[in-house]
Formats: C-alpha cells, sequence, structure tokens
C-alpha cells in the first residue's frame, strides 16, 4: 500500500511538472499582432516606426506580427484603421503622430495604445494637471526637443532679426502649442521682437501662406507632419526671397530649413518598441508608465542654404548630409 501511495504521488508529482512545463512552453510560444496607425508618410515618422518594428523583432522575433498603415495625413483615416484594428483585437497598438494617437483613444480603451512622434500629450488628450502619465491604456514617447533652445538657436543664428514668422498647420494643435512656447521664450530672450503667425488648414494653401510669411527676416517651423509633407514647396518660396527657416526637426531642415535642434526619430520609436516588449511579455503596467522624451538633441545644419545666406554656423553644430 505504502509503495502504491508513493507511486500515485510520484506520478502526481510529474503530471504537475508536465503540465508546468506546458504552460511554459507556450508562454515562451505567445504570438502577439500589433496594428501600427502611421498619421502620414515623411521621413520622421518613417523613421520612428521603423526603430518601434525593429526593436520589437529583435526582442521577438518572429513572434510578432505588425498591421502597418498610413492615414494620408487624414483623420478620418486614421480612425477607421483603428476600427479594424479594434475588430482584429491586436495586442497593442502604435499610434504614429498626434492625429493617430487622438484616433486610437477614442476607439478603445482596453488595448494598449502607445503613441509615438507626439509633441505633448497634455495638449493632444486635453489632459489638465499634467503629471507625466496619461494613465489608462495609453503612454507612449514624445518627440518635443527642448523647445527654449529652439528659440535661442534662431536668435544666435539670425542675431539681426527684427521679425519671425511662425509658419504651421492650424489643423495640428501640437504644432500650435510648441509656437506658443517659442514665442515666450523669443520675447524673454528679445522683447522688442515682432513674431507673426502664419497657419495653413493644409496642404493647399502652404505655398500662398509660406509667400505671406516672406516679409519676416526668418521664420520658424515647428514639428508639423504637414509641413515636412510639403517642404519642396516651401523651399521654392523661402529660398528664392533669402528667408531662412529654422525647423523643429531634422527632416524639415533638410527640406527647407538652415538649422534645427533635432532628435533621432528612429531612437525614439525604438524606445517606444521597448516599452511594448515591457507590456506584451514583462505585463508592464501601461497606466502606470511615464511618457519618454529622446535622451538626445544635435545641433544640426544645412550647409548649403547657410552659405548662400551668408550665415556663420558655431562649431557646435553638424552639418546635415543633402539628398
Amino acid at each position: 500500500m505504502k509503495n502504491l501511495t508513493r507511486k500515485m504521488i510520484t506520478a502526481g508529482m510529474a503530471a504537475t511538472m508536465a503540465a508546468s512545463l506546458g504552460i511554459a512552453a507556450n508562454a515562451e510560444e505567445a504570438t502577439y499582432k500589433v496594428g501600427i496607425c502611421q498619421l502620414i508618410q515623411h521621413e520622421a515618422l518613417d523613421a520612428a516606426t521603423q526603430g518601434f518594428q525593429d526593436a520589437l523583432t529583435e526582442k521577438l522575433g518572429d513572434r510578432v506580427e505588425f498591421d502597418v498603415q498610413n492615414a494620408s495625413g487624414e483623420s478620418v483615416n486614421c480612425s477607421t484603421i483603428i476600427n479594424g484594428f479594434v475588430s482584429d483585437q491586436v495586442d497593442l497598438i502604435l499610434a504614429n503622430a498626434t492625429g493617430a494617437l487622438q484616433a486610437a483613444v477614442a476607439g478603445t480603451s482596453d488595448i494598449p495604445i502607445l503613441g509615438t512622434a507626439v509633441t505633448d500629450y497634455a495638449t493632444a488628450l486635453d489632459i489638465d494637471d499634467w503629471t507625466g502619465t496619461v494613465g489608462g491604456n495609453v503612454s507612449g514617447t514624445s518627440d518635443c526637443a527642448p523647445l527654449d533652445q529652439q528659440a535661442a538657436m534662431i536668435l544666435e543664428l539670425v542675431p539681426e532679426a527684427k521679425t519671425v514668422g511662425m509658419l504651421y498647420c492650424s489643423a495640428e494643435p501640437n504644432s500650435e502649442y510648441q509656437v506658443n512656447v517659442v514665442t515666450e521664450a523669443l520675447k524673454e530672450l528679445n522683447p522688442d521682437l515682432e513674431i507673426k503667425n502664419y497657419t495653413f488648414a493644409d496642404s493647399n494653401d502652404i505655398s500662398s501662406v509660406a509667400t505671406s510669411a516672406t516679409e519676416c527676416d526668418v521664420v520658424y517651423i515647428p514639428t508639423d507632419n504637414t509641413a515636412a509633407n510639403n517642404t519642396e514647396a516651401i523651399n521654392n518660396v523661402m529660398e528664392p526671397a533669402g528667408v531662412p527657416v529654422i525647423a523643429g526637426e531634422a527632416g524639415i531642415c533638410q527640406g527647407c530649413g538652415i538649422a534645427t535642434l533635432s532628435i533621432s526619430y528612429y531612437d525614439l520609436g525604438y524606445t517606444t518598441g521597448e516599452m511594448a516588449y515591457e507590456i506584451l511579455e514583462e505585463g508592464a503596467d501601461i497606466s502606470t508608465m511615464e511618457v519618454q522624451y529622446a535622451p538626445n538633441v544635435t545641433k544640426q545644419y544645412m550647409a548649403d542654404r547657410c552659405e548662400k545666406l551668408g550665415i556663420t554656423v558655431p562649431d557646435d553644430y553638424e552639418a546635415i548630409e543633402a539628398e
């Protein structure tokens, strides 16, 4: 009887161990589907998406599947894409840019949402008393470079400027946020500056609005998605007029600017991918995850445009290679 009991106990332990090993094996083989909604196609957002995918692929290999969709700059398309992700019951959503984030938040309160290339989450999501955490099912990364340093850059490179034009899309709340912060910083640096806003509703009136802005000594363009997708049109106006443009990010700078204080959007996306891994594999609570910022910023300039305009660039700037 004792031998029978021992055999039963041994058999029970073996079954328990086998079950545990089976659970562990299933956990190791867990696969995930991640929906990526990118507001519009341009260099910065493309780099953020790529960095995100690379980070998750490095950690999960073929256990992660991506459904990447582009909204072509239309908010209504973002909503349609997000609704599709919800119907497909994806495990996580990456919302690339403000319009995509707003659509994702409106579309689901259950699926984890990570934003990237979003300048200010409080502005984007209408949050009062910002503490650094969105809460609920939302977190992510911000592409906001120090705006006071961008303001200082304007006067460092164009010290004789008396008028500064702010060129941005009125439909992008985070563009307006950046412009307001930079305006305030400029006023503190030089109270005598005249600062004028030039807003376009969409790509159709960029050229005409940019033409009006050429009355200024220098123009500032924030990290604005519509501007980023239309830099050639802006440059076709600004360069012949001899008006220097300070840009909020490197892609816009390369297209139509002379200098920028910029982040690496690839690194930003990669950081977002690492956050996704923590949520999917390690069970991190997204509601307590603080919004992350780019670890480094770099002063960059376009050598050819600076030379044409006779602008002297300090030694701590790095040249951007022209395409």
